[in-house]
């Protein structure tokens, strides 16, 4: 078993051996005001603690041997944490810019409602469930081949229905096409 775990547990079972960073964690909650938390929540904060500052040095070292530097100091530290801060957070617009972007969008109206019953539903044009398809139609068969096929059918023979017809004449099917209607644009 690790240092880190035998510690952390007897962190959780209120013994007050702890390392010093989880004692200033500890103590930060304490001075805010969070008085019952899980143990665990001071591993997160450690570990997201270890990750900030790995990252600021890290940074701050690729800054140092940009300037040329065999040495990280401080300013390099000062402008990976800038860094830092300035992609991690964001200020809001200030609230006059806010106001004009609202005042300039309310000045355009909503659209009419229609007053019908139910879900309102886009127009025709702009929904999957307008006509699309295409139907494939044989041929007008002449009358005599139509009588024989049934009467085929009819007599049940199972020699002459399994037989293919010669004397019928090859039958290709006609494509029929319906327009979609076109889209305003």
């Amino acid at each position: 078993m690790s240092l880190w775990t035998i510690q952390f547990r007897k962190m959780a079972e209120g013994d007050e051996i702890l390392p010093r960073d989880a004692k200033i964690v500890k103590s930060l909650l304490k001075s805010m005001g969070v008085e019952d938390y899980e143990p665990r929540v001071i591993h997160q904060f450690l570990e997201l603690w270890y990750r900030y500052a790995v990252d600021v040095l890290s940074d701050a070292q690729v800054y140092s041997e940009h300037a040329g530097k065999t040495t990280v100091d401080c300013d390099d530290i000062k402008l990976a944490i800038q860094s830092k801060v300035n992609f991690s957070f964001s200020q809001p617009p200030p609230r006059e810019v806010l106001l004009e972007l609202a005042r300039n969008r309310n000045k355009m109206p909503l659209p009419k409602s229609l007053a019908a019953s139910g879900i309102p539903l886009p127009p025709e044009h702009d929904t999957l469930i307008s006509p699309n398809y295409q139907l494939s139609i044989p041929k007008n068969q002449s009358s005599q081949a139509m009588e024989e096929m049934e009467e085929d059918e009819e007599s049940g023979d199972p020699n002459t229905s399994q037989e293919p017809k010669t004397d019928l004449p090859q039958q290709t099917p006609q494509r029929v096409s319906f327009p979609l209607a076109k889209r305003p644009k």
